[in-house]
């Protein structure tokens, strides 16, 4: 037994049953414990060949006012009214960014929180179509607690249309591959990214039960991301491509992050760190806004191997590592559609809040937008 496997095996037991109910698996943790530090530029990068997104791989929301983009929204509205769609809203991590406050409860606008928005929109939804749209919110053990408790009354139901499900879990790494102790001598835990989706939303059987009850599409959005609501057109768009996923993208304005391209001539979202050296993200003019739409029932039989990224965070005055995964890989286990929608305008569905300067910024434009679409009265 290695030394790691003997410090996990020495944990006590109410805290690796803790760990194991949000899908720690201490082989893998051995594994990349193995690998800090080794060739960690080549392991990230793609094999084989990366080339910018085809004609026809990236297309346009159909213009309002068009043929095409009513039959679009009369075909969404009439799935929404079916029951057949439900909001997944991205609300994990551990809480660090707006000062050690869980984002969900940060106030946007004047006594309304990210969460309480959301939940605004499912209520807006909920009249204006005759049937729910269930929301259900990915959290984290730092987040779940409080999220749950500010949900309050909504959670008595019972029946899905409002509730959290938590993603996964594993333990901090020292920089020589052993367990990451904190101050207190404890070890660190964290979350292991937003590519948790898939397998926690399955465990958590939120999405067998949608399927059974006729749930086609689950829809997913950044809880920071405030104009990713649900559109009736756009849910049309994707049904009427027929494929599992459609990836929301937009034009870059000055923007880093994933974008579409075409590796071994197949789309898929990347992020730059995965491209291979000397290739320019530049000569991609759109990138991916972490909305997606996804047939459930693809969601549910996903089976793909997952890159898990080596990533460095200082905890307190010291190095740790950590191994994260990556939503829009999920481009790499479902064919993928591209439609870029607005960024400007009352119509923008990009709007995301890192921290709270840009909330500052943003808003006046969350603002106007929340009430175009009928969120706020």
């Amino acid at each position: 037994m290695t030394a790691l496997h003997e410090q996990i095996a020495a944990l006590p037991t109410s805290l690796l049953e803790r760990l194991r109910a949000r899908g720690f698996d201490p082989d893998r943790v051995a594994r990349w414990a193995a690998s800090i530090g080794k060739d960690r530029d080549a392991r990230n990068r793609l094999p084989g060949t990366v080339l910018p997104p085809a004609p026809g791989d990236v297309v346009d929301m159909p213009a309002e006012g068009t043929p095409e983009h009513a039959r679009c929204r009369e075909a969404g509205l009439a799935a929404l009214q079916r029951g057949e769609v439900a909001l997944c809203v991205l609300a994990g991590g551990m809480a660090t960014r707006m000062g050690g406050v869980v984002k969900a409860l940060v106030e946007v606008l004047p006594g309304r929180t990210f969460l309480d928005l959301r939940l605004a929109e499912s209520d807006h939804l909920r009249r204006a179509l005759g049937a729910p749209v269930p929301l259900w919110l990915m959290t984290s053990e730092a987040t779940n607690g409080p999220i749950r408790e500010a949900l309050g009354a909504r959670l008595q139901g019972g029946d899905d249309r409002c509730t959290t499900f938590e993603q996964h879990v594993s333990l901090r790494l020292t920089p020589e591959g052993g367990l990451f102790l904190d101050e207190g001598g404890e070890p660190s835990v964290y979350a292991t990214g937003h590519g948790d989706l898939p397998d926690a939303l399955r465990e958590s059987g939120l999405l067998g039960r949608f399927i059974a009850r006729g749930g086609k599409t689950v829809w997913i959005a950044n809880l920071d991301n405030l104009g990713a609501t649900v559109d009736p057109a756009i849910l049309g768009w994707h049904l009427g491509h027929g494929g599992p996923l459609t990836v929301e993208v937009v034009d870059k304005g000055g923007d880093k992050g994933g974008g579409p391209m075409r590796w071994n001539g197949r789309p898929v979202i990347a992020e730059d760190f995965r491209l291979p050296i000397g290739f320019d993200p530049k000569v991609v003019p759109v990138f991916n806004t972490n909305t997606f739409l996804a047939s459930a029932e693809a969601l549910d039989a996903l089976q793909m191997e997952w890159v898990y990224v080596e990533v460095e965070k200082k905890v307190g005055e010291r190095k740790a590592i950590q191994f994260e995964r990556i939503l829009n890989e999920i481009t790499f286990g479902l064919p993928a559609r591209f439609l870029r929608v607005p960024r400007e305008g009352l119509g923008a569905r990009f709007l995301p809040v890192k921290d709270v300067e840009e909330l500052e910024r943003r808003r006046p434009s969350i603002e106007a937008i929340a009430r175009a679409r009928g969120i706020l009265g």
